[in-house]
C-alpha cells in the first residue's frame, strides 16, 4: 500500500503520511492568547432572580453583618461610614457597598515579563491557571510523596511550556525542603525564573505579601506596578461571614500597590453554608462584596477580583466532595452575579477528589470544566493536577487537564467560518463516494480541523496492545518527561537575577526560621 496520500485531478502532492505525522509531531510550546468566548452562556437565573440573590446579600450585609478580625480594617471602615458593632462586627450599607464597587475595573491587562505573554482580562477573556497548595505531590513514577523546591520548579517549567496555561501560579506545590517562614520567596523566585508568564503571589501574610510585591518591583520597576497588572493575590474568607488579620493585611499589601486580588469565600456547602444552593450563593455573595468593598476603600479604582472556593460536602461522611451538580449550578449562578456588579470572577477547574488519575478523576474534573466555560469565568484557577481534594498535584493528571483545557479553549472559541467557502468547494471536487484524506483542504487544515489529543489513544486495540497496552497514566508520564527534557528556561536579566537573589539571601537573614503550613485556596 503506498504512503502517499489519494490525490484529486489537478492537485498537487503536498507530501506522505511520514511527513505529516512529522509535522504532528512538532511540540508547539507557545502560550495561547488569552481566550475570547463567543459561546452563549449558561445563566438559568431570571433577572429577578438576580435580583432576589443580590437583596438577600445586602440584607446580611446591613442586617447580620461581617466579621472584620483586623484593627487596621475596623479603623478603615468607620472612616468609610461603615457601622460597626461588637468589636469587629461590620454592618454595611447597601448604598455604600454598591458606590465602592462601582470603581473596580471590569476589565484590565495582566502583564508579564515577556511581553508576548501579556494577557487582556475580564468581560469576555478568560485565563486558565494551575492548581496550587498541594502538600504532596505524584511524581513522574506516580509515588505519592512530598514535594521539595525542585518538583516545584518542575511543574513551574511544565507551565511555561503548556500552551493552553495562561500562568506559572505560586506554591504549585508546597515545597517541604524549606521552613515555612523562608518559603515564600523560593516560591516567588521560582515562578519568576522557569516561566516568562503571569504568575501568582503568596499571601499567607501581609509580610509576605510586601515580599513578593517587593521582588515584583525588582522584576518590573516599583513604579511599573502603579499601573500595571503583574501579579495576582489570593485571600480566602473564612465562611461564614469572616475575614481574618493574615488575609485582610495581605490584601492591603496588594490593594495599596494596585494589583488584583481573588476575593474569595471559602465554601463548603452544607457545612459552613446553609443546606441549599440558592441561598449559600446569596451568603457566599455577601462575603466576596464585602471583600470586594473593602479593596475600594484602601485604593479606589484598585483591580480586584470576585472569587470563591466551591465545595459541596457529603452529608454522609463530612468530606468535601468534586463534580456534584449543584457546584455547576453555583458557578452558572455566581457568573451571573459577577456580570450583574461588572466585575471579572474566579472559579476553580478540574477539582476532582479522588486517589489517583482515575475514572473519577476524569468525571469530576470534566464535569467542572465544562460548566466552568459555560458560566463564562474570566480566572480560571486550579486548571491542572488538582487531585485527592487538593491534597496533591499529579504529573500525570497536570498535562492532560492541560490539553483538556486547550480543548475547552478551542470549543468556547466558537464556530470558525474563516474557510466555510474554500471547504465548500471540496465537496465539487470529491464528489460522491469519494473521500477528503488526499484534498488539499484536508491537507492544509488537517492539524487545526479539529482537535487532535495527543494524550489520549484512539487507534485500534491491536495497535494499542502493539504500543506497550499503555493507559492514560502511563502516557501522559511519558509525556512529561519529554516537556521536561526538552524545557528551555526563558532567562531572567542577569543584573534582574543578582538583585532577587541578593533580596531573597537578606530577608533569609532577617526572617526567624519557622515551620508551620499554610495553603490558599
Amino acid at each position: 500500500m503506498s504512503d502517499q496520500p489519494v490525490l484529486m485531478p489537478g492537485r498537487k502532492r503536498r507530501g506522505g503520511r511520514a511527513a505529516l505525522r512529522a509535522k504532528r509531531a512538532v511540540r508547539n510550546s507557545t502560550m495561547l492568547p488569552a481566550l475570547k468566548r463567543k459561546l452563549p452562556l449558561c445563566e438559568p437565573m431570571s433577572e429577578e432572580q438576580i435580583q432576589k440573590i443580590d437583596e438577600a446579600s445586602l440584607d446580611i450585609l446591613e442586617e447580620v453583618g461581617v466579621v472584620f478580625r483586623d484593627d487596621q480594617a475596623i479603623v478603615d471602615w468607620k472612616a468609610a461610614g461603615a457601622d460597626v458593632r461588637e468589636g469587629d462586627r461590620v454592618h454595611l450599607d447597601r448604598g455604600l457597598v454598591r458606590e465602592l464597587i462601582k470603581s473596580i475595573p471590569s476589565a484590565f491587562t495582566y502583564h508579564a515579563r515577556n511581553p508576548e505573554n501579556n494577557l487582556p482580562f475580564g468581560n469576555d477573556h478568560s485565563m486558565f491557571v494551575p492548581m496550587t497548595g498541594a502538600p504532596y505531590l505524584r511524581d513522574l513514577e506516580d509515588v505519592r510523596r512530598g514535594p521539595t523546591l525542585d518538583d516545584l520548579a518542575n511543574f513551574h517549567k511544565l507551565s511555561h511550556v503548556l500552551p493552553a496555561i495562561h500562568s506559572s501560579g505560586h506554591h504549585i506545590v508546597e515545597p517541604m525542603d524549606h521552613v515555612v517562614s523562608h518559603r515564600h520567596l523560593r516560591i516567588t523566585y521560582s515562578s519568576m525564573k522557569y516561566s516568562d508568564k503571569t504568575f501568582m503571589g503568596m499571601t499567607t501574610s501581609g509580610k509576605n505579601a510586601e515580599d513578593v510585591l517587593d521582588m515584583c518591583a525588582l522584576l518590573f520597576g516599583a513604579e511599573y506596578l502603579e499601573d500595571h497588572a503583574v501579579v495576582t493575590g489570593n485571600c480566602n474568607g473564612n465562611s461564614p461571614l469572616v475575614w481574618d488579620e493574615t488575609m485582610l493585611s495581605a490584601m492591603r499589601a496588594f490593594n495599596k500597590r494596585n494589583q488584583p486580588v481573588l476575593c474569595s469565600p471559602f465554601v463548603l456547602g452544607g457545612a459552613n453554608t446553609p443546606a441549599s444552593t440558592a441561598a449559600a450563593v446569596a451568603q457566599l455573595n455577601a462575603e466576596a462584596l464585602s471583600a470586594l468593598a473593602y479593596t475600594q476603600v484602601v485604593r479606589k479604582g484598585c483591580p480586584a477580583i470576585y472569587g470563591h472556593y466551591l465545595s459541596t460536602v457529603s452529608m454522609a461522611s463530612g468530606a468535601p466532595m468534586a463534580g456534584t451538580p449543584e457546584i455547576s449550578l453555583m458557578n452558572f449562578m455566581i457568573g451571573q452575579m459577577a456580570r450583574h456588579y461588572d466585575v471579572p470572577w474566579r472559579t476553580s477547574n478540574t477539582l476532582g477528589g479522588a486517589k489517583t488519575f482515575d475514572a473519577q478523576a476524569g468525571y469530576e474534573s470534566a464535569s467542572t470544566l465544562m460548566a466552568v466555560m459555560l458560566a463564562g469565568a474570566n480566572y480560571i484557577w486550579h486548571s491542572a493536577g488538582w487531585n485527592e481534594a487538593g491534597m496533591h498535584c499529579s504529573m500525570a493528571k497536570f498535562v492532560v487537564d492541560a490539553e483538556q483545557c486547550a480543548m475547552a479553549y478551542r470549543m468556547a472559541e466558537g464556530i470558525q467560518w474563516d474557510d466555510f467557502d474554500e471547504a465548500l468547494s471540496a465537496v465539487r471536487d470529491v464528489g460522491p463516494g469519494g473521500h477528503y484524506l488526499g484534498h488539499e483542504h484536508t491537507l492544509a487544515k488537517f492539524q487545526d480541523a479539529f482537535f487532535m489529543p495527543r494524550l489520549f489513544d484512539n487507534n485500534s486495540i491491536e495497535q494499542w496492545v502493539a504500543d506497550g497496552s499503555q493507559e492514560i497514566t502511563q502516557r501522559a508520564l511519558k509525556e512529561t518527561k519529554v516537556l521536561l527534557d526538552t524545557y528551555e528556561e526563558p532567562k531572567l536579566d542577569e543584573s534582574v537575577d543578582e538583585a532577587l537573589r541578593d533580596y531573597i539571601s537578606r530577608r533569609e537573614r532577617e526572617i526567624p526560621a519557622v515551620d508551620a503550613l499554610n495553603t490558599e485556596h
